[in-house]
């Protein structure tokens, strides 16, 4: 996969298109996050349906590299609260509290140019409350 394919991808991503799952997404994806596993590209839109919701999330990969098969990256990830929310993705929040991702994710690519397979491995995740506490969290999922 090209950069500009995948920067694309992520461009629409943090816009929220869902469109871009249609055209980046297998059909039949397998998706592991920790221990979150979800299937197919309808399993994505639901899940992010349901994170979007809450969560404003933004995806800031760096160290890109891929070949026609795969791709890697290291990815920052922060999520922020749009509002207060007793039962949001990641446990009961406020407007402004903020979650922070870091890890590297691999996906491996079919033959139509689709993530058929994520696999997201954690390098940090932490909770920082609209006080400025932070909290460690380990694996999220």
């Amino acid at each position: 996969m090209r950069k500009e394919r995948f920067d694309d991808y992520i461009a629409r991503f943090n816009r929220q298109d869902t469109t871009a799952f249609d055209d980046y997404i297998a059909e039949d994806l397998h998706m592991q996050n920790g221990t979150l596993v979800f299937e197919g590209r309808q399993g994505m839109k639901d899940h992010y349906a349901g994170i979007w919701k809450d969560l404003r999330e933004e995806l800031f990969p760096t160290d890109f590299v891929s070949d026609e098969v795969s791709a890697a990256i290291r990815m920052f990830t922060r999520f922020t609260a749009l509002h207060d929310a007793p039962d949001a993705l990641f446990g009961p929040v406020v407007e402004g509290t903020r979650f922070e991702f870091r890890g590297v994710i691999h996906y491996r690519i079919d033959g139509d140019g689709r993530f058929a397979d994520i696999l997201v491995a954690y390098n940090g995740f932490r909770r920082i409350d609209v006080d400025g506490t932070v909290t460690e969290m380990g694996i999220p999922h």
